[in-house]
């Protein structure tokens, strides 16, 4: 049995989601085979991925075109799903032939929809995994415009041909999603390891560790201009190239993320499925940019209020780096339970049955 699995590249949550979901899949269906088409690098899939794939490093979405990691170019956005969908009908039987050509049996998405209707037109079992979907928010951020309607009925029409859609928590309500099953919070939780972390990036374990994790895309906040505070180090991507004696590239440590997460003291991020539910599930703080115009967030950042320590930070805190009282008000606050992590299991129970896999 050949499964393909296309996991989107805008960000790395959607890969967050979908990894413990393959090798939940891999435990139940022996000899099962896995290709990942996505246009994140093999070596980032391969840090997340536990089971054997194989990668073709192809993309068929693109999400929404970014200034950065909050910030939406949605003129250029507009013209991408209006150049997308002028030849739809010839797309996705360019699709519907690739997945034939390649021997695929069943399909899973995250969260593109041209390979669920190329499924259905190959007539291949396919299914949905995602907390969002685009054409929800594709409605959301043009619902005024006149060409609208039509794209966001072939959107909706791709992802209700893949039979079931299973949404996790926290997400989108999807409430008009057809073949729509809600489904748990997905993680795989990391193993805290202070020792560790701090030796291979010359750590002090008595100091508190914060890390700067924008989920995979671009935000780089002026470090540099922070004010030194005693006792607090900040863990940062390497590519910042920051000189500061209390900055560390967390690249260096060579440790996996959700390891490296479990590890620290608080984390600094953008709204975002796959860094809010492995820090809720690991006990972690969080300090969240402000985002409110991505419609997902008031749906994630109140599940996070529930089951995490947490707050929101303005742009303008955030740049000035004037947010440690906040911080300290987050560690002395009660740490609540940790969150039920459960999801993979059950959403690959589901995906059996659904693409037929036994």
């Amino acid at each position: 049995m050949h499964l393909l699995v296309d996991i989107s590249a805008h960000g790395l949550g959607h890969l967050a989601q979908t990894a413990p979901v393959i090798d939940a899949l891999a435990a139940l269906v022996p000899g099962l085979r896995v290709t990942v088409r996505s246009a994140i690098p093999r070596h980032r899939l391969a840090h997340r991925i536990a089971a054997d794939f194989v990668h073709v490093a192809e993309a068929r979405d693109f999400g929404y075109v970014m200034h950065n990691a909050v910030d939406i170019d949605l003129a250029a956005s507009a013209r991408r799903y209006r150049e997308f969908h002028a030849d739809w009908a010839q797309r996705v039987t360019a699709e519907a032939g690739w997945l034939r050509q390649r021997g695929v049996d069943a399909l899973l998405s995250n969260v593109a929809y041209l390979p669920l209707a190329g499924a259905a037109e190959a007539g291949i079992p396919a299914a949905g995994l995602c907390s969002l979907n685009w054409a929800d928010l594709f409605a959301h951020y043009f619902a005024d415009e006149p060409w609208m309607p039509a794209i966001h009925a072939q959107m909706l029409a791709a992802y209700g041909a893949g039979g079931c859609f299973l949404r996790l928590t926290p997400g989108l309500p999807m409430s008009g999603l057809p073949g729509r099953q809600d489904i748990a919070p997905i993680a795989r939780l990391g193993r805290r390891d202070r020792a560790l972390v701090a030796r291979r990036l010359g750590l002090d374990t008595a100091q508190r560790w914060i890390l700067l994790a924008m989920g995979g895309m671009e935000f780089r906040p002026p470090l540099e201009r922070w004010p030194h505070t005693p006792g607090l180090s900040w863990l940062v991507p390497g590519a910042w190239a920051l000189k500061r004696p209390d900055v560390h590239a967390f690249d260096a440590a060579r440790l996996d993320f959700s390891d490296l997460l479990a590890s620290v003291d608080a984390v600094i991020t953008k709204p975002g499925y796959g860094t809010f539910v492995e820090a809720a599930g690991s006990g972690i703080p969080v300090l969240y940019l402000e985002r409110g115009d991505w419609p997902e967030t008031p749906h994630l950042t109140d599940w996070l209020a529930r089951n995490a320590r947490a707050a929101m930070l303005t742009r303008g805190q955030l740049l000035a780096g004037d947010f440690v009282e906040i911080l300290q008000d987050l560690w002395r606050a009660p740490a609540p339970a940790r969150p039920a992590t459960t999801g993979a299991d059950d959403a690959a129970r589901r995906l059996v049955k659904a693409l037929g896999l036994s």
